[in-house]
């Protein structure tokens, strides 16, 4: 599984360096740069259910697509961390997908939450006794444009002595998007069984602030019936 995570990370820096060094004639122009950035400025940072870190969370990404395969990094990080990392959880995440006919996607994610004591971590310690990452296996249904669906599942295949697993199903109706999620182990379900842990409704927005600019606006209403919690969570996407 070490081998996993190193070739990910690997592939990403290579693949994102040949796209910045091809000769010019073999360039678009006008075709759209495979290489996207960007940042979500939430208020929370709620991830299936559970409550990652009572104060805002600055998450940005960076991803290199090509046809039906993507692979890049995904990062959150609390505005209130304490040196003893209880107020919030930072986290710095590795992915590759691949979806097929747009339709269905498979990929791998690699975890990583760093417990910053002193500010000072070892990210590529991939140790089972010691080791702060998590490899996950997922696979989805995206939905058709006649039934907006959508289904997810995901199992841990690395640094999880229970194997935890999450399911959701979503839709999509024309004024607001539903979705409902069940997991165990790691989503600190009672008595680690397997119980519905994310349910909530979800409506975004575009913001025009000028005649060729809008700022997205989400905002997401989450209930988490096994551990009896509700959260409001609003972001914006730069």
């Amino acid at each position: 599984m070490k081998r996993v995570a190193v070739y990910l990370f690997t592939w990403m820096i290579v693949t994102i360096f040949l796209t910045g060094i091809l000769p010019a004639h073999a360039q678009d122009d006008e075709r759209k740069s495979p290489v996207s950035i960007g940042a979500d400025i939430m208020s929370r940072y709620v991830w299936r259910g559970l409550d990652y870190g009572a104060s805002p969370s600055i998450q940005p990404y960076i991803e290199f697509g090509t046809g039906d395969f993507a692979i890049g990094a995904w990062g959150a990080y609390t505005t209130s961390l304490s040196t003893n990392n209880l107020l919030g959880v930072q986290e710095m995440d590795l992915y590759a997908t691949y979806t097929f006919a747009e339709m269905v996607t498979v990929g791998v994610t690699d975890y990583y939450f760093p417990v910053e004591t002193g500010y000072s971590y070892n990210y590529f310690d991939y140790s089972s006794d010691t080791s702060l990452h998590v490899l996950e296996g997922m696979v989805s249904f995206n939905g058709l444009d006649d039934l907006p669906l959508t289904f997810m599942a995901g199992i841990n295949l690395m640094n999880d002595d229970d194997n935890s697993v999450y399911v959701e199903v979503g839709y999509s109706f024309s004024f607001i998007e539903v979705f409902a999620g069940a997991g165990n182990g790691m989503y600190l379900t009672s008595e680690n069984t397997f119980n519905l842990v994310n349910v909530g409704i979800k409506k975004s927005k575009e913001i025009k602030i000028t005649d060729s600019f809008s700022l997205p606006l989400s905002g997401t209403l989450i209930a988490n019936p096994d551990a009896k919690q509700v959260h409001l969570v609003i972001g914006i996407s730069l």
